[in-house]
């Protein structure tokens, strides 16, 4: 698998107040890790940073990451953000050997429309969105698509029923569900008429009960 190459600096200030200077400059703090090395706080341009995960890996890109004149293959071990704006505040790169395995998330994603399901008032609902996995960086699949066409009510697609690329072993149960066809009870499907038709009948029993009091005798 190519690398894609990245460039970081080191030598940043830490603490909270440096590292709100750095990304209201464009930046994002971080740091290297992995392989016995001592871990390297560095800096890396927020634009650089989403150009190289641009790509069909996403956030699973094998990087080459260029830092003091060296460089590192490494993925991204894990992005911190910011809980409102979701930009990425913080990164931990790690570096790999590209043929010694690593545990990874790939993405999931369905392709193709359920018509029998969408016909029989049924849900494609995915559950889950990404299969955690063990492979080397050489053999990291992009993502996992399930072809959800031939779908009918009732069927589910379970982590057994994943084809696994070869030289990548999924982690987790095999009879856990990946894809599963909801089935609408019956009471959500009655027509939104029903209330109203409801309050219509009991109008009308209401009047009932008025004119049968207006035939009544006045009281004295």
């Amino acid at each position: 698998m190519p690398q894609t190459p990245l460039s970081a600096t080191i030598g940043r200030a830490t603490g909270s107040p440096a590292a709100r200077r750095l990304r209201a400059q464009g930046h994002i703090p971080g740091v290297l890790y992995g392989h016995g090395m001592a871990p390297v706080s560095l800096t890396i341009e927020r634009r650089e940073l989403r150009l190289a995960l641009s790509g069909p890996a996403g956030a699973n890109t094998v990087l080459d990451l260029q830092v003091d004149g060296r460089s590192y293959p490494a993925v991204v071990k894990e992005m911190q953000r910011h809980p409102i704006r979701r930009t990425v505040s913080h990164i931990d790169f790690l570096q790999v050997n590209m043929n010694e395995e690593i545990t990874v998330s790939v993405p999931l994603r369905l392709e193709g429309e359920a018509k029998a399901v969408s016909a029989g008032g049924g849900l494609v609902d995915p559950s889950v969105d990404s299969i955690e996995v063990t492979t080397t960086p050489n053999n990291m699949p992009n993502e996992f698509v399930v072809d959800i066409t031939n779908m009918q009510l009732g069927d589910i697609i379970r982590l057994a029923d994943l084809p696994m690329p070869s030289g990548v072993t999924a982690h987790g149960d095999p009879e856990m569900p990946i894809v599963t066809i909801l089935i609408m009870a019956a009471s959500e499907l009655v027509s939104d008429a029903t209330p109203a038709e409801e309050t219509e009948g009991e109008a009308g029993e209401a009047g009932a009960e008025g004119e049968a009091a207006g035939d009544a005798p006045a009281a004295d």
